[in-house]
Protein backbone atom coordinates (compact mmCIF):
# COMPACT_ATOMS: atom_id res chain seq x y z
CA UNK A 1 0.00 0.00 0.00
CA UNK A 2 1.36 3.43 -0.95
CA UNK A 3 2.36 5.89 1.75
CA UNK A 4 -0.11 8.64 2.57
CA UNK A 5 2.70 11.15 2.83
CA UNK A 6 5.38 12.36 0.39
CA UNK A 7 8.92 11.13 0.98
CA UNK A 8 10.16 14.51 2.19
CA UNK A 9 7.73 14.78 5.09
CA UNK A 10 8.96 14.31 8.66
CA UNK A 11 8.81 10.65 9.53
CA UNK A 12 8.48 8.98 12.88
CA UNK A 13 11.62 9.58 14.87
CA UNK A 14 14.68 7.55 13.97
CA UNK A 15 18.02 8.15 15.66
CA UNK A 16 20.39 10.16 13.44
CA UNK A 17 23.34 8.26 12.01
CA UNK A 18 26.57 8.49 13.93
CA UNK A 19 29.31 10.84 12.69
CA UNK A 20 32.05 9.62 10.39
CA UNK A 21 35.67 9.20 11.54
CA UNK A 22 36.63 12.50 9.92
CA UNK A 23 34.09 14.52 11.90
CA UNK A 24 35.48 16.86 14.59
CA UNK A 25 35.89 15.37 18.06
CA UNK A 26 33.02 17.47 19.43
CA UNK A 27 30.68 15.91 16.89
CA UNK A 28 32.02 12.40 17.46
CA UNK A 29 31.43 12.82 21.19
CA UNK A 30 27.93 14.26 20.88
CA UNK A 31 25.74 12.13 23.18
CA UNK A 32 23.15 9.87 21.54
CA UNK A 33 21.18 9.24 24.75
CA UNK A 34 19.91 11.63 27.40
CA UNK A 35 21.65 9.47 30.01
CA UNK A 36 25.00 10.52 28.48
CA UNK A 37 24.19 14.24 28.42
CA UNK A 38 26.63 16.32 30.46
CA UNK A 39 25.60 19.23 32.65
CA UNK A 40 22.28 21.11 33.01
CA UNK A 41 21.13 18.84 35.82
CA UNK A 42 18.70 21.55 36.95
CA UNK A 43 16.81 20.77 33.72
CA UNK A 44 17.45 17.10 32.95
CA UNK A 45 18.39 15.64 36.33
CA UNK A 46 16.02 13.35 38.19
CA UNK A 47 14.04 16.31 39.54
CA UNK A 48 14.66 18.64 36.55
CA UNK A 49 11.71 20.29 34.88
CA UNK A 50 12.46 18.84 31.44
CA UNK A 51 12.79 15.39 32.96
CA UNK A 52 9.32 15.80 34.44
CA UNK A 53 7.95 16.72 31.03
CA UNK A 54 9.53 13.60 29.53
CA UNK A 55 8.07 11.43 32.28
CA UNK A 56 4.63 12.81 31.45
CA UNK A 57 5.10 11.91 27.79
CA UNK A 58 4.67 15.43 26.43
CA UNK A 59 6.79 18.48 25.79
CA UNK A 60 5.70 22.13 25.60
CA UNK A 61 7.14 24.60 23.12
CA UNK A 62 10.27 25.99 24.69
CA UNK A 63 13.31 28.17 24.15
CA UNK A 64 16.73 27.07 25.35
CA UNK A 65 18.83 30.11 26.24
CA UNK A 66 22.51 29.82 27.07
CA UNK A 67 26.06 30.54 25.93
CA UNK A 68 27.64 28.66 23.00
CA UNK A 69 28.69 25.05 23.44
CA UNK A 70 26.59 24.16 26.48
CA UNK A 71 24.40 21.59 24.72
CA UNK A 72 21.33 23.43 23.38
CA UNK A 73 21.25 21.66 20.00
CA UNK A 74 22.11 18.29 21.51
CA UNK A 75 19.41 18.65 24.13
CA UNK A 76 16.78 19.45 21.51
CA UNK A 77 17.62 16.27 19.57
CA UNK A 78 17.66 14.16 22.72
CA UNK A 79 14.29 15.46 23.92
CA UNK A 80 12.66 14.49 20.63
CA UNK A 81 14.48 11.15 20.72
CA UNK A 82 13.26 10.36 24.22
CA UNK A 83 9.65 10.95 23.16
CA UNK A 84 10.21 9.33 19.74
CA UNK A 85 8.57 12.28 18.03
CA UNK A 86 9.08 13.38 14.38
CA UNK A 87 11.87 15.92 14.18
CA UNK A 88 12.58 18.78 11.76
CA UNK A 89 15.41 21.28 12.12
CA UNK A 90 15.96 24.72 10.63
CA UNK A 91 18.82 27.15 11.04
CA UNK A 92 17.85 30.79 11.31
CA UNK A 93 20.99 31.65 9.33
CA UNK A 94 19.71 30.22 6.06
CA UNK A 95 15.98 29.45 6.54
CA UNK A 96 13.26 31.80 5.32
CA UNK A 97 9.53 32.20 5.85
CA UNK A 98 8.85 29.69 3.05
CA UNK A 99 10.94 27.04 4.82
CA UNK A 100 8.99 27.61 8.04
CA UNK A 101 5.65 27.32 6.26
CA UNK A 102 6.75 24.16 4.43
CA UNK A 103 7.62 22.46 7.71
CA UNK A 104 4.32 23.55 9.24
CA UNK A 105 2.32 22.19 6.31
CA UNK A 106 4.06 18.83 6.58
CA UNK A 107 3.58 18.82 10.35
CA UNK A 108 -0.18 19.20 9.91
CA UNK A 109 -0.16 15.68 8.47
CA UNK A 110 2.25 14.28 11.05
CA UNK A 111 1.16 14.84 14.62
CA UNK A 112 3.71 15.59 17.31
CA UNK A 113 6.41 17.10 15.09
CA UNK A 114 9.21 18.81 16.99
CA UNK A 115 10.56 21.81 15.08
CA UNK A 116 14.03 22.84 16.22
CA UNK A 117 15.25 26.30 15.19
CA UNK A 118 18.88 27.00 15.90
CA UNK A 119 19.82 30.64 16.61
CA UNK A 120 16.17 31.67 16.70
CA UNK A 121 17.26 35.17 17.71
CA UNK A 122 18.35 35.66 14.09
CA UNK A 123 14.80 35.10 12.81
CA UNK A 124 13.13 38.28 11.60
CA UNK A 125 9.75 39.38 12.95
CA UNK A 126 8.06 38.01 9.81
CA UNK A 127 9.73 34.63 10.27
CA UNK A 128 8.72 34.50 13.92
CA UNK A 129 5.18 35.59 13.04
CA UNK A 130 4.94 32.63 10.66
CA UNK A 131 5.40 30.28 13.62
CA UNK A 132 2.70 31.71 15.86
CA UNK A 133 -0.35 29.82 14.67
CA UNK A 134 1.40 26.46 14.49
CA UNK A 135 2.83 26.84 17.99
CA UNK A 136 -0.44 28.09 19.49
CA UNK A 137 -2.49 25.25 17.98
CA UNK A 138 0.09 22.59 18.77
CA UNK A 139 0.78 21.77 15.13
CA UNK A 140 4.46 21.79 16.03
CA UNK A 141 6.32 21.70 19.31
CA UNK A 142 8.87 24.45 18.91
CA UNK A 143 12.32 24.21 20.45
CA UNK A 144 14.33 27.34 19.82
CA UNK A 145 17.98 27.74 20.74
CA UNK A 146 19.52 31.14 21.36
CA UNK A 147 22.61 32.69 22.87
CA UNK A 148 20.78 36.01 23.23
CA UNK A 149 18.25 37.11 25.85
CA UNK A 150 14.86 36.01 24.43
CA UNK A 151 13.20 39.02 26.06
CA UNK A 152 15.07 41.23 23.62
CA UNK A 153 15.34 38.99 20.55
CA UNK A 154 12.06 37.00 20.39
CA UNK A 155 8.76 38.74 19.64
CA UNK A 156 6.43 38.91 22.67
CA UNK A 157 3.63 36.93 20.99
CA UNK A 158 5.93 33.97 20.33
CA UNK A 159 7.68 34.30 23.69
CA UNK A 160 4.36 34.09 25.53
CA UNK A 161 3.67 30.74 23.86
CA UNK A 162 6.97 29.20 24.94
CA UNK A 163 8.63 28.25 28.18
CA UNK A 164 12.14 29.69 28.50
CA UNK A 165 14.84 27.58 30.14
CA UNK A 166 18.33 28.83 30.87
CA UNK A 167 21.31 26.58 30.20
CA UNK A 168 24.36 27.35 32.30
CA UNK A 169 28.00 27.48 31.28
CA UNK A 170 29.49 24.07 31.97
CA UNK A 171 31.38 23.74 35.23
CA UNK A 172 35.06 22.83 35.39
CA UNK A 173 34.07 19.43 36.81
CA UNK A 174 31.76 18.75 33.85
CA UNK A 175 34.40 19.87 31.35
CA UNK A 176 37.02 17.62 32.94
CA UNK A 177 34.59 14.74 32.66
CA UNK A 178 34.14 15.43 28.94
CA UNK A 179 37.92 15.43 28.41
CA UNK A 180 38.41 12.13 30.22
CA UNK A 181 35.48 10.58 28.39
CA UNK A 182 36.92 11.64 25.04
CA UNK A 183 40.39 10.31 25.86
CA UNK A 184 39.07 6.93 26.96
CA UNK A 185 36.15 6.39 24.57
CA UNK A 186 36.87 8.13 21.27
CA UNK A 187 38.07 5.60 18.71
CA UNK A 188 40.93 7.82 17.50
CA UNK A 189 42.14 9.28 20.80
CA UNK A 190 42.12 6.09 22.84
CA UNK A 191 44.70 4.60 20.46
CA UNK A 192 47.19 7.25 21.59
CA UNK A 193 49.03 7.45 24.89
CA UNK A 194 47.88 10.82 26.21
CA UNK A 195 48.93 12.12 29.62
CA UNK A 196 46.91 15.10 30.76
CA UNK A 197 49.40 16.75 33.11
CA UNK A 198 47.65 20.14 33.30
CA UNK A 199 44.18 21.17 32.18
CA UNK A 200 43.85 24.80 33.32
CA UNK A 201 44.58 26.21 29.86
CA UNK A 202 42.19 23.79 28.17
CA UNK A 203 39.37 24.80 30.50
CA UNK A 204 40.12 28.51 30.51
CA UNK A 205 40.46 28.84 26.73
CA UNK A 206 37.22 26.91 26.20
CA UNK A 207 35.27 29.40 28.34
CA UNK A 208 32.71 26.78 29.37
CA UNK A 209 32.10 25.81 25.73
CA UNK A 210 32.20 22.02 25.35
CA UNK A 211 32.51 22.19 21.58
CA UNK A 212 35.51 24.50 21.78
CA UNK A 213 37.06 22.38 24.53
CA UNK A 214 36.88 19.08 22.65
CA UNK A 215 38.03 20.49 19.35
CA UNK A 216 40.97 22.21 21.05
CA UNK A 217 41.84 18.94 22.79
CA UNK A 218 41.87 17.11 19.47
CA UNK A 219 44.10 19.72 17.83
CA UNK A 220 46.54 19.61 20.74
CA UNK A 221 46.76 15.82 20.65
CA UNK A 222 47.21 15.77 16.87
CA UNK A 223 49.87 18.46 16.80
CA UNK A 224 51.94 17.44 19.84
CA UNK A 225 54.72 14.95 19.10
CA UNK A 226 55.05 12.04 21.56
CA UNK A 227 58.10 11.70 23.77
CA UNK A 228 60.57 8.77 23.56
CA UNK A 229 58.08 6.53 25.34
CA UNK A 230 55.33 7.41 22.88
CA UNK A 231 53.43 9.55 25.40
CA UNK A 232 51.76 12.79 24.36
CA UNK A 233 51.99 15.06 27.40
CA UNK A 234 49.47 17.89 27.58
CA UNK A 235 50.48 20.91 29.64
CA UNK A 236 49.19 24.48 29.85
CA UNK A 237 52.21 25.69 27.86
CA UNK A 238 51.57 23.16 25.08
CA UNK A 239 47.90 24.16 24.85
CA UNK A 240 48.73 27.88 24.69
CA UNK A 241 51.35 27.25 22.01
CA UNK A 242 48.90 25.31 19.87
CA UNK A 243 46.02 27.73 20.43
CA UNK A 244 48.30 30.74 19.80
CA UNK A 245 46.43 32.58 22.52
CA UNK A 246 47.72 33.85 25.86
CA UNK A 247 45.96 32.46 28.88
CA UNK A 248 43.66 35.31 29.83
CA UNK A 249 42.65 35.38 33.46
CA UNK A 250 39.15 36.58 32.59
CA UNK A 251 36.85 33.68 31.79
CA UNK A 252 33.47 34.89 30.60
CA UNK A 253 31.93 31.58 31.55
CA UNK A 254 33.52 31.27 34.98
CA UNK A 255 33.55 32.84 38.42
CA UNK A 256 35.64 35.84 37.37
CA UNK A 257 32.90 36.77 34.91
CA UNK A 258 30.62 37.58 37.84
CA UNK A 259 33.38 39.22 39.88
CA UNK A 260 34.36 41.59 37.08
CA UNK A 261 30.83 42.62 36.10
CA UNK A 262 30.13 43.23 39.79
CA UNK A 263 33.22 45.44 40.12
CA UNK A 264 32.29 47.21 36.87
CA UNK A 265 28.80 48.13 38.10
CA UNK A 266 30.01 49.11 41.57
CA UNK A 267 32.72 51.35 40.08
CA UNK A 268 30.15 53.28 38.04
CA UNK A 269 27.80 53.42 41.03
CA UNK A 270 30.74 54.75 43.05
CA UNK A 271 31.47 57.47 40.44
CA UNK A 272 34.94 56.15 39.52
CA UNK A 273 35.26 56.27 35.71
CA UNK A 274 38.86 55.05 35.79
CA UNK A 275 38.08 51.80 37.60
CA UNK A 276 34.96 51.30 35.45
CA UNK A 277 37.01 51.70 32.26
CA UNK A 278 39.57 49.19 33.53
CA UNK A 279 36.93 46.54 34.16
CA UNK A 280 35.34 47.33 30.80
CA UNK A 281 38.71 46.67 29.16
CA UNK A 282 39.07 43.38 31.04
CA UNK A 283 35.70 42.21 29.75
CA UNK A 284 36.33 43.34 26.18
CA UNK A 285 39.75 41.66 26.05
CA UNK A 286 38.20 38.51 27.50
CA UNK A 287 35.64 38.33 24.69
CA UNK A 288 32.59 39.34 26.71
CA UNK A 289 29.37 39.94 24.77
CA UNK A 290 29.04 43.71 24.27
CA UNK A 291 25.25 43.49 24.54
CA UNK A 292 25.59 41.87 27.96
CA UNK A 293 27.72 44.82 29.10
CA UNK A 294 25.31 47.35 27.58
CA UNK A 295 22.30 45.69 29.23
CA UNK A 296 23.91 45.96 32.65
CA UNK A 297 24.49 49.67 32.05
CA UNK A 298 20.81 50.04 31.15
CA UNK A 299 19.89 48.65 34.55
CA UNK A 300 22.38 50.89 36.34
CA UNK A 301 21.02 53.98 34.57
CA UNK A 302 17.68 53.49 36.35
CA UNK A 303 18.76 51.74 39.54
CA UNK A 304 21.63 54.04 40.49
CA UNK A 305 21.07 57.29 38.57
CA UNK A 306 17.34 57.49 37.87
CA UNK A 307 15.82 60.95 37.98
CA UNK A 308 19.00 62.54 39.27
CA UNK A 309 19.84 62.58 35.54
CA UNK A 310 17.04 61.21 33.31
CA UNK A 311 19.32 61.53 30.27
CA UNK A 312 21.40 58.63 31.60
CA UNK A 313 18.75 56.07 30.65
CA UNK A 314 18.41 57.61 27.19
CA UNK A 315 22.16 57.43 26.59
CA UNK A 316 22.36 53.86 27.93
CA UNK A 317 19.50 52.84 25.62
CA UNK A 318 21.25 54.43 22.64
CA UNK A 319 24.45 52.64 23.65
CA UNK A 320 22.69 49.27 23.65
CA UNK A 321 21.10 49.92 20.26
CA UNK A 322 24.39 51.09 18.77
CA UNK A 323 26.30 48.06 20.10
CA UNK A 324 23.61 45.78 18.66
CA UNK A 325 24.07 47.31 15.21
CA UNK A 326 27.83 47.81 15.18
CA UNK A 327 29.33 45.02 17.27
CA UNK A 328 33.04 44.74 17.92
CA UNK A 329 35.58 46.22 17.61
CA UNK A 330 34.03 49.69 17.22
CA UNK A 331 31.53 49.20 20.06
CA UNK A 332 34.36 49.65 22.55
CA UNK A 333 34.28 53.42 21.87
CA UNK A 334 30.52 53.64 22.42
CA UNK A 335 30.73 51.61 25.61
CA UNK A 336 33.61 53.72 26.92
CA UNK A 337 31.76 56.98 26.27
CA UNK A 338 28.67 55.70 28.07
CA UNK A 339 30.70 54.31 30.98
CA UNK A 340 32.32 57.69 31.56
CA UNK A 341 28.95 59.46 31.37
CA UNK A 342 27.26 57.10 33.81
CA UNK A 343 30.18 57.06 36.24
CA UNK A 344 30.37 60.86 36.38
CA UNK A 345 26.61 61.43 36.55
CA UNK A 346 24.77 62.47 39.74
CA UNK A 347 23.43 59.38 41.49
CA UNK A 348 20.08 58.42 43.00
CA UNK A 349 18.53 55.08 43.87
CA UNK A 350 15.18 56.70 44.68
CA UNK A 351 13.33 55.00 41.81
CA UNK A 352 14.73 51.61 42.85
CA UNK A 353 13.73 52.11 46.48
CA UNK A 354 10.28 53.45 45.49
CA UNK A 355 9.23 50.44 43.41
CA UNK A 356 10.63 48.01 45.99
CA UNK A 357 8.60 49.74 48.71
CA UNK A 358 5.43 49.59 46.58
CA UNK A 359 6.03 45.91 45.77
CA UNK A 360 6.59 45.14 49.46
CA UNK A 361 3.24 46.79 50.29
CA UNK A 362 1.39 44.70 47.70
CA UNK A 363 3.06 41.47 48.82
CA UNK A 364 2.38 42.16 52.47
CA UNK A 365 -1.22 43.41 52.28
CA UNK A 366 -2.57 42.39 48.89
CA UNK A 367 -4.42 44.64 46.45
CA UNK A 368 -6.90 47.23 47.72
CA UNK A 369 -9.91 48.32 45.61
CA UNK A 370 -9.28 51.12 43.13
CA UNK A 371 -11.09 54.32 44.17
CA UNK A 372 -14.45 54.55 42.41
CA UNK A 373 -13.70 57.87 40.63
CA UNK A 374 -10.67 56.27 38.95
CA UNK A 375 -12.42 53.15 37.69
CA UNK A 376 -13.15 52.54 34.05
CA UNK A 377 -16.85 52.66 33.10
CA UNK A 378 -17.36 50.89 29.76
CA UNK A 379 -20.94 49.72 30.54
CA UNK A 380 -24.18 51.47 31.54
CA UNK A 381 -24.32 49.55 34.84
CA UNK A 382 -20.84 50.69 35.77
CA UNK A 383 -21.78 54.29 35.04
CA UNK A 384 -24.91 53.88 37.19
CA UNK A 385 -22.68 52.63 40.01
CA UNK A 386 -20.71 55.86 39.78
CA UNK A 387 -17.54 54.49 38.19
CA UNK A 388 -15.47 57.45 37.08
CA UNK A 389 -18.20 59.98 37.93
CA UNK A 390 -16.24 62.14 40.36
CA UNK A 391 -12.94 61.95 38.49
CA UNK A 392 -11.40 65.39 38.01
CA UNK A 393 -9.59 65.69 34.66
CA UNK A 394 -6.17 67.00 35.64
CA UNK A 395 -5.69 69.17 32.56
CA UNK A 396 -8.74 71.23 33.48
CA UNK A 397 -7.06 72.43 36.64
CA UNK A 398 -4.63 75.29 37.12
CA UNK A 399 -1.17 74.21 36.08
CA UNK A 400 -2.68 70.93 34.80
CA UNK A 401 -3.30 69.76 38.36
CA UNK A 402 -6.47 68.81 40.27
CA UNK A 403 -6.14 67.65 43.87
CA UNK A 404 -7.94 64.34 44.34
CA UNK A 405 -7.36 60.89 45.86
CA UNK A 406 -5.55 58.40 43.64
CA UNK A 407 -4.49 55.80 46.19
CA UNK A 408 -6.91 53.29 47.71
CA UNK A 409 -8.50 54.64 50.91
CA UNK A 410 -6.43 52.32 53.10
CA UNK A 411 -3.21 53.79 51.70
CA UNK A 412 -4.18 57.47 51.58
CA UNK A 413 -1.10 59.61 52.18
CA UNK A 414 1.31 56.67 51.95
CA UNK A 415 4.64 57.78 50.46
CA UNK A 416 6.71 55.33 48.40
CA UNK A 417 8.94 57.80 46.52
CA UNK A 418 11.65 59.59 48.50
CA UNK A 419 13.43 62.11 46.24
CA UNK A 420 17.20 61.78 46.24
CA UNK A 421 19.56 64.42 47.53
CA UNK A 422 20.51 65.94 44.18
CA UNK A 423 19.63 69.07 42.21
CA UNK A 424 17.28 67.36 39.78
CA UNK A 425 15.20 65.56 42.40
CA UNK A 426 15.22 68.62 44.65
CA UNK A 427 13.16 70.31 41.94
CA UNK A 428 10.88 67.25 41.78
CA UNK A 429 10.39 67.44 45.55
CA UNK A 430 9.52 71.12 45.32
CA UNK A 431 6.88 70.43 42.67
CA UNK A 432 5.39 67.62 44.74
CA UNK A 433 5.23 69.91 47.80
CA UNK A 434 3.50 72.64 45.77
CA UNK A 435 0.96 70.17 44.39
CA UNK A 436 0.18 68.06 47.45
CA UNK A 437 0.95 70.35 50.38
CA UNK A 438 1.27 68.27 53.55
CA UNK A 439 -0.50 65.19 52.23
CA UNK A 440 2.65 63.19 51.49
CA UNK A 441 5.00 65.12 53.71
CA UNK A 442 7.24 66.39 50.94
Amino acid sequence: MASLFPDDEPAAFTPPPGPGPDAPLAERQRPRRLADYAGQQHLVGETGVLRRYLNSGRLPSLILWGPPGVGKTTLAHLLASELKQPFSALSAINAGVKDVRDVIEKAKRQRGTVLFIDEIHRFSKAQQDALLGAVEHGTVTLIGATTENPSFEVIPALLSRCQVYVLEALSAETLRGLVQKALTEDAALKQKKVKLKEDHALLALSGGDARKLLNLLEIVVQSTPPDKKGVIEITDAVVQQVAQRPLARYDKGGEMHYDVISAFIKSMRGSDPNAALYYLAVMLEGGEDVKFIARRMLILASEDIGNANPNALMLATSCFQACTVIGLPESDLILAQTVIYLATSPKSNAAYMAIRAAQAEVKANGVYPVPVPLRNAPTRLMKQLGYGKEYAYSHNGEGNFEEQEFLPDALSGRRFYEPGLNASEAKIQERLRNWWGEKYGY
